[in-house]
């Protein structure tokens, strides 16, 4: 009978970890949708606030970015949290719009763009099945990532007075790096149970695919973009 049990709480934690799994995966494709809205709202409209005053809008931007991700974080187990994470996808949508403007300005514009998508795309999936199918549990590596995203993060801050070109170049390949760990660390949790919780999950992975999709753009930009127009 003890034996039984055994089994029946592991096929019923492994059932939960599946569904996790799929609502995080579900909502992920979802949350596409605000992206792409925001995203052609961003380019048809530009983003004022941003090119008169960049550094005012960057720290701005920081802040709208991150008071949204605390209020999902604490809204997480209710559908507020799913409407908050919508929002915020469609807002960080439309903060593409000044960079895709740019780009679009290259002769090879739309190209670069359908790189850093394609790209993005297969970091995701390549990172996802490494993260679900290691045989080991990354809970261990949590502390090292949450200081690397620390130090990134005071970087890009220090950037925003500094404006070295060639320090912003090494935080794009530092972001591409430290996100694509991070999508397998959260796949590995979500596999393993470390992580219950779907907004949450959700939340990790869209800011990693984010600024997967960010720095890819910005590296193709600078060492394949054509002459603009």
């Amino acid at each position: 009978m003890q034996q039984d049990f055994k089994v029946f709480s592991s096929g019923s934690q492994e059932l939960a970890r599946n569904t996790v799994l799929r609502d995080t995966y579900r909502l992920l494709g979802l949350s596409m949708l605000p992206t792409a809205a925001g995203a052609a709202l961003g380019v048809n409209t530009g983003f004022s606030l941003l090119a008169a005053s960049p550094m005012i809008g960057s720290l701005l931007m920081l802040a709208v970015i991150y008071g949204l991700m605390f209020a999902i974080e604490r809204n997480k187990y209710s559908s507020t949290g799913v409407y908050l994470l919508l929002g915020l996808t469609f807002f960080l949508g439309f903060t593409l719009g000044p960079i895709l403007q740019y780009t679009l300005h290259f002769r090879n514009g739309g190209e670069l763009i359908g790189l850093a998508v394609g790209g993005t795309g297969l970091t995701f999936l390549g990172m996802s099945a490494f993260g679900s199918n290691a045989k080991r549990d990354f809970t261990s590596i949590g502390n090292f990532l949450a200081v690397g995203g620390i130090v990134l993060m005071v970087a890009v801050v220090a950037n925003i007075f500094l404006q070295l070109p060639v320090l912003h170049l090494v935080l794009a390949g530092g972001f591409m790096i430290f996100s694509s760990l991070m999508i397998s660390y959260q796949i590995n949790q979500l596999v393993n149970g470390g992580e219950t919780n779907y907004i949450s999950a959700t939340l990790s992975l869209y800011i990693s695919l984010y600024n997967i999709f960010v720095s890819l753009l910005q590296l193709l930009m600078a060492f394949g973009g054509n002459d603009r127009d």
